[in-house]
């Protein structure tokens, strides 16, 4: 297999991991080599291969037999041959996972003591000691604390943070990074001259990114797309094996999210799921294509040239980039995410992604959140429309409920409110409530009913009290909606007079006294009284309708 006939046997052969090979080159050269060593990074990053590297260039001797510890083991001497075919006695490997209580521990304790059999150092290899039990660190912790100087520990974890403290402490700590995709791909190139593997580059930069930083999955990925076209490694072969979607459709596909496409998304979907893409692999290329575009605009294009695009998908990328906002992308891929953990607990990943383009499709055109708090204030209008109709349905819903006649009252601004009829002015505060709920701002009637203490209401001027609560700039709003739905110019003063009642005080007053005025009813202090626990809780005043029906008063 590409994954093991390509690991690496010296650590200049190593991809991605600058900073490792510098430090541990000049700890090589001047001597000052640790006793132990903590290697921590993602399955496939190459914590073993290190490891078994510096077990080799601790104890080779050069092809002459008088060399020392060296970061290019020469494969040429006893040692390094022992240890490449895994016969030595001095470098023991101990898988952590299955080796993981305090007898193990003791066992290799025991062995500590006794000096090399035909080596420099004696070296332990611990794989996934972060699975090793409690008991077993603290059986270990002393002897790796103060070794002899005979032996050398190398700790490789995927799991940093289960590993103790007490332990990270005692080592040399190195963090093997994620392969960059450019890099990794760069590498696949390398080995696929040299195997005569014909492979196209987008291919290459799919596998590359599929393997997520990891040499070792990139390499396996390869092996098997390269064993699948019979050493032909082409575009479409790879997007069938990792259940990816055709480039230019996941284009289409997010076009059609874009323009609040529900139906047509869904529909599409459809012919890529038939096709064999997978729905948390669609979603993630999504994600990917928004991050892309993301950094498109921040004036960075090659993460969107590792998508394995073209130069035509490339430009279209651009154009796409183009026509949107930063806070809009940051919509999508926050939604992107979420629907990325429904797909996976979601019984049928299908419907699952299915109901997720038809969600991004819904809010594609929303306003974002800072200016929709602004519109519901009414200190601006939306910057565009919401292309579908259930989108606007959503923000018709967010701006308060319609007036009769299941119509909304046109927007401000729109040539509509400009030309349709005006109504009667409002002659006190009821009556200007009234209108501001016909003409489609619940908002502010709720704050006039709340907040407003009324000094003087006369046509086209009124003056009036505030108290505090969250609508801002209440008199100029009031002062631009009559004017819009009255016509002429109307004059709003604020004072400072709050003896007067606002209507939500009234309205409050106006209750209490009807309970009170039914609690003094001897019929009613006398049900009470045959019912115990009971309690008025409301009155409602009889209609003159209901009143002229039953002949009471």
């Amino acid at each position: 297999m590409l994954a093991r006939a390509f690991r690496p046997q010296r650590l200049s052969e190593l991809i991605g991991q600058d900073a490792l090979v510098r430090t541990l080159t000049q700890a090589f050269a001047s001597g000052r080599i640790a006793h132990a060593f903590l290697l921590s990074g993602i399955r496939g990053v190459g914590k073993t291969t290190v490891a078994r590297i510096i077990a080799r260039g601790l104890n080779c001797t050069g092809p002459d037999g008088h060399g020392g510890p060296t970061v290019e083991p020469c494969g040429l001497c006893p040692s390094c041959r022992a240890i490449a075919e895994e016969r030595s006695f001095d470098v023991i490997e101990t898988d952590a996972a299955s080796h993981t209580g305090k007898d193990d521990i003791q066992e290799i304790i025991e062995g500590v003591q006794y000096a090399p059999a035909a080596s420099r150092f004696k070296v332990y290899i611990f794989d996934e000691v972060h699975m090793l039990s409690e008991k077993a660190w603290n059986s270990l912790l002393k002897t790796v604390e103060e070794p002899p100087p005979h032996v050398k520990f190398i700790f490789a974890t995927t799991e940093v943070r289960k590993v103790p403290v007490t332990v990270v402490s005692r080592c040399q700590r190195f963090d093997l990074r994620r392969v960059e995709t450019e890099v990794l791909a760069r590498h696949l190139r390398r080995i696929c001259e040299q195997e005569h593997i014909r492979a196209d580059e987008r291919a290459l930069a799919l596998i590359a990114r599929a393997g997520q930083g990891s040499v070792r999955d990139a390499l396996s990925l390869l092996d098997q797309a390269a064993t699948a076209g019979a050493g032909h490694v082409e575009v479409t072969d790879v997007e069938a094996m990792l259940g990816l979607a055709d480039r230019s459709r996941l284009f289409e596909l997010f076009e059609h999210i874009l323009r609040g496409e529900p139906g047509p998304a869904v529909a599409l979907f459809g012919e890529l799921w038939a096709r064999g893409a997978d729905p948390a692999a669609l979603a993630r290329d999504l994600l990917d294509l928004v991050y892309g575009l993301t950094r498109m605009l921040l004036g960075d294009a090659s993460t969107l040239e590792s998508f394995g695009l073209d130069a035509a998908g490339l430009e279209r990328a651009r154009r796409i980039a183009g026509e949107l906002s930063h806070p809009r992308l940051q919509r999508l891929w926050q939604m992107l995410l979420r629907g990325l953990g429904d797909i996976g607990l979601a019984p049928d990943p299908r419907a699952a992604g299915e109901m997720l383009l038809v969600r991004l499709a819904c809010v594609s055109d929303l306003p974002p959140p800072a200016e929709l708090v602004q519109m519901l204030r009414g200190e601006t209008r939306p910057s565009r429309q919401a292309t579908t109709p259930v989108g606007r349905d959503l923000f018709d819903g967010l701006q308060g409920s319609p007036p009769e006649g299941g119509r909304r009252a046109p927007e401000k601004g729109s040539g509509e409110a400009e030309a349709g009829p005006k109504r009667s002015p409002p002659r006190d505060l009821r009556e200007l409530v009234r209108l501001l709920q016909e003409v489609g701002e619940p908002f502010l009637a709720a704050a006039v009913r709340q907040r407003v203490h009324p000094i003087r209401f006369e046509p086209g001027r009124m003056e009036f009290a505030l108290s505090p609560g969250p609508v801002q700039d209440l008199p100029n709003r009031l002062s631009a909606v009559l004017e819009r739905a009255v016509g002429g110019r109307w004059v709003v003063v604020v004072g400072h007079d709050r003896s007067r009642p606002t209507l939500a005080e009234e309205e409050q007053a106006e209750r209490q006294a009807r309970l009170e005025a039914v609690r003094a009813d001897p019929i009613v202090r006398q049900a009470l009284a045959t019912f115990p626990g009971a309690r008025i809780v409301e009155v409602e005043p009889l209609g003159e309708s209901q009143d002229k029906r039953t002949g009471e008063g």
